[in-house]
């Protein structure tokens, strides 16, 4: 994956949250503030119009690029979680302007890490982490195991997508959401779906390419 895919797969992202905004401000206000979708979504069209800046950039620097337009323009608790996970990946890829399946699962590790550290959050609180650690684990078994990019990545998709609906079976005891205690219930956590937004739209353009 080089410079250009990781561009195309940010507009794509973007693009994807837009279309995206209404059903995930829609579940945000059955159990948090309402604004998650509204919110991702201007953070991300922000980084839209900055990408033409990133174009000779190495990746490192881009998803760093990324994760500060971030922190600056989108409110509540997604800015951060998700300005600091593309900081923490740019970190990992810094110098690199070319990624293979390995860098790529480190890139993942370190989102994963920086979102858990600042959040003070692990898997099974009802957050953006039950789409995001099983779909980095299973990821990084395909690779282990043998498989090319494509391949383990559409496998950790298909866990970040069994994590979202696990969100469903469990009560929120972080963010807004933990308010509602068992009313929390039943609700399919926000963070968690335009997680698993974020990972389908990586993968197909992968595919695409």
């Amino acid at each position: 994956m080089d410079t250009k895919k990781i561009l195309a797969r940010i507009a794509a992202i973007a693009k994807k949250i837009e279309a995206e905004k209404d059903f995930l401000t829609q579940l945000d206000n059955e159990i948090g503030d309402g604004d998650h979708g509204i919110n991702l979504s201007r953070g991300f069209k922000s980084v839209e119009e900055k990408l033409p800046t990133f174009a000779d950039k190495d990746i490192g620097a881009i998803l760093k690029g990324v994760g500060t337009q971030l922190v600056s323009t989108v409110g509540g608790a997604s800015g951060p979680l998700y300005g600091t996970a593309f900081m923490k990946a740019g970190n990992v890829c810094k110098g690199k302007f070319e990624l293979t399946a390995e860098d790529f699962a480190a890139a993942l590790e370190a989102a994963v890490n920086g979102i858990k550290m600042r959040g003070k959050a692990v898997e099974g609180e009802k957050t953006m982490l039950d789409a995001l650690c099983p779909a980095y684990k299973a990821l990084k078994d395909g690779i282990d195991g043998g498989k090319n990019l494509i391949d383990a990545l559409a496998d950790g998709v298909d866990a970040a997508a069994k994590g979202v609906e696990y969100t469903k079976t469990i009560i929120a005891t972080k963010g807004r959401a933990s308010y509602l205690k068992e009313r929390s219930l039943g609700h399919q956590d926000p963070g968690a779906t335009s997680s698993l937004y974020m990972l389908q739209t990586a993968l197909e353009v992968l595919r695409e390419a």
